[in-house]
């Protein structure tokens, strides 16, 4: 757990005595509400959709009349995926922009010790991406996700290896972080259940940033594997499926949100290499009936909302509905808000647990096509 600063304790005491929401904006007739996540680095594309859709968000929401009368100003944090970056980012947040609460981090292994700095804080957040089921299970109560859980995702994979797949030799490839291995093993725990895990011919680790897989394919190869699953991210997926199409491996494929994104087209490549690639994600948000304005209106400005961009447009309106509906920036009152009220978001109406888990989620599989696409085939 990380001690706050001297200013930090001052913030945490104000907020704990109920500081209202316009002595919270001060003289400024705007409140901030911080963004983080990779905004540069090999994972940016999630950064940027973090940004996009939390920033079409706080222009609607000002639009319409902003925050108890107050304007939504955002600040951005970059944290590049790096856990002791994040908590940099966060400490940065809560003591020099003095955010009164954070739509972040993406990748789990920072969204976690972040999370602890908010919790110390009193500071809400509410994260659009992290799936690991520690970001919610260590009782932190201002912690919040507007996605599930890699307890719920690995399972739906390890259904389709064995049921539709009928996969015979599986090799499990993760990335060794929080949210790669995490699900690998969350995949594998399923297997177990299903009573296929003595198919797991290969359980093998590889190390974010690497880019040669070629000796990881051989292992593969020399495992004959059928399936190959992994646990990681597009930067290292991209790679990995095309070292496995070049070695002549005919092997389905299969990953997790972390890799659904058109960002593996460019690292595997070409759309050649990730043609028939599956993926498990969060619902696809572009389909959703309650989403189809904003879809619109962000795609007339040029940027098509795929991944999590809805995800931060939804996670940016519930904080808007508990300031407006606690009339208080006091985080622990804001998460008592959200777990008694049901909020209308761009992805549906939305409730919370005791944990700061949705009480009601969804994952899709997805196929990759042809022309560098992905479809969504089921939930």
């Amino acid at each position: 757990m990380n001690h706050p600063s001297f200013p930090r304790c001052l913030l945490a005491v104000a907020l704990a005595g109920g500081l209202s929401l316009s002595n919270l904006a001060g003289a400024v007739d705007t409140i901030k509400i911080g963004i983080a996540g990779p905004m540069t680095g090999g994972y940016a594309a999630f950064g940027e959709q973090f940004w996009r859709g939390a920033s079409q968000a706080a222009e609607d929401i000002n639009a319409a009349g902003g925050i108890d009368g107050k304007q939504i100003e955002l600040v951005k944090g970059d944290d590049a995926c790096e856990p002791k970056q994040a908590t940099a980012v966060a400490n940065r947040l809560l003591d020099q922009d003095k955010v009164a609460a954070v739509v972040g981090h993406f990748c789990s292994s920072s969204t976690i010790p972040a999370s602890e700095v908010y919790a110390d804080a009193g500071v809400l957040v509410i994260t659009p991406g992290s799936t690991n089921p520690q970001v919610t299970e260590r009782g932190l109560p201002t912690v919040f996700r507007m996605c599930g859980r890699d307890d719920q995702q690995g399972p739906l994979a390890a259904d389709f290896i064995v049921n539709e797949l009928k996969a015979k030799k599986i090799a499990v490839v993760h990335d060794k972080d929080t949210y790669g291995q995490g699900i690998a093993d969350a995949m594998r725990a399923r297997l177990k259940e299903l009573n296929a895990d003595d198919r797991v011919v290969l359980y093998e680790g590889l190390t974010r940033g690497e880019k040669d897989f070629n000796a990881l394919v051989t292992k593969i190869k020399a495992a004959d594997a059928d399936t190959v699953y992994f646990g990681g991210l597009y930067n290292e997926a991209g790679p990995l499926l095309r070292q496995l199409r070049e070695q002549g491996l005919k092997v389905n494929f299969l990953s997790g949100d972390g890799s659904l994104d058109p960002a593996i087209v460019t690292t595997a490549g070409g759309p050649q290499f990730v043609e028939g690639a599956y993926m498990t994600s969060v619902r696809e948000a572009r389909n959703i009936a309650s989403s189809q304005d904003v879809v619109k209106k962000m795609k007339e400005a040029g940027f098509d909302p795929a991944g999590f961009t809805l995800y931060a447009y939804a996670a940016l309106e519930a904080i808007a509905a508990s300031m407006n509906g606690a009339k208080t920036g006091d985080g622990m009152k804001l998460a008592e808000w959200l777990k008694a009220h049901t909020v209308p978001t761009v992805l549906g109406p939305k409730t919370w647990d005791a944990k700061g888990d949705l009480n009601e989620t969804s994952f899709s599989l997805f196929v990759w096509g042809p022309d560098g696409n992905y479809t969504e085939m089921q939930k």
